[in-house]
C-alpha cells in the first residue's frame, strides 16, 4: 500500500513541475571571448538578418534586451553590444571609437540619448529607460556605421 501511494505521489508531483522546454531535433552551443551562443532549429522565428554573405534567422529568448536586428552599413567596422540581457548598463566595444559617436533613439523616433565613445568599452546607462523598441546608431561624421534594433523590457 506505502509502495502504491508513494507511486502515486511521485506521479502527481512531477506533473506540477514546469521549466522551460524546448524539443528539437538539433542544435548546438558555440562561446569564444566575446560571448556564447545557443541555439536549437526549429526555434519561433524573431527575425532574419541577410548580407552579401550571411543570412541569420533568430529566435533567441532574452529577459531583458531583444537583439532584433543589426544593420552593418559599413562591413569592415566592427562593434558588439554586451551584456544580454541587461537591465542597468549597455557596453559598446570598438577597437575603432575615436570620432565616433552614438545615438540611441526610442520606436517613435525621438533622441533619447547621445554621446561619443570614450573608449574600446564605452558603457551607456540604460536603467532609466522604459521599456519599448530603440535603435542604437554608431556614427563617424556623417556616415552610419553600424545601427542594432533594441527592445528593454522590465
Amino acid at each position: 500500500m506505502n509502495k502504491y501511494l508513494l507511486t502515486i505521489t511521485l506521479l502527481l508531483s512531477s506533473l506540477l513541475v514546469n521549466a522551460q522546454e524546448v524539443i528539437s531535433t538539433q542544435g548546438d552551443s558555440y562561446s569564444n571571448r566575446s560571448g556564447s551562443i545557443d541555439f536549437t532549429i526549429g526555434e519561433v522565428i524573431i527575425n532574419t538578418v541577410i548580407n552579401e554573405s550571411n543570412d541569420i534567422t533568430q529566435g533567441f529568448h532574452q529577459i531583458n534586451w531583444d537583439f532584433l536586428e543589426i544593420e552593418d552599413h559599413h562591413l569592415d567596422y566592427e562593434a558588439t553590444i554586451f551584456p544580454n540581457p541587461t537591465e542597468d548598463i549597455l557596453n559598446i566595444k570598438t577597437t575603432t571609437f575615436e570620432n565616433v559617436t552614438y545615438t540611441l533613439y526610442d520606436a517613435q523616433g525621438k533622441l533619447v540619448l547621445h554621446d561619443k565613445l570614450s573608449a574600446e568599452q564605452t558603457s551607456v546607462k540604460v536603467s532609466q529607460l522604459a521599456a519599448g523598441y530603440y535603435s542604437l546608431i554608431l556614427t563617424n561624421g556623417t556616415e552610419e556605421l553600424k545601427t542594432f534594433k533594441l527592445v528593454k523590457r522590465h
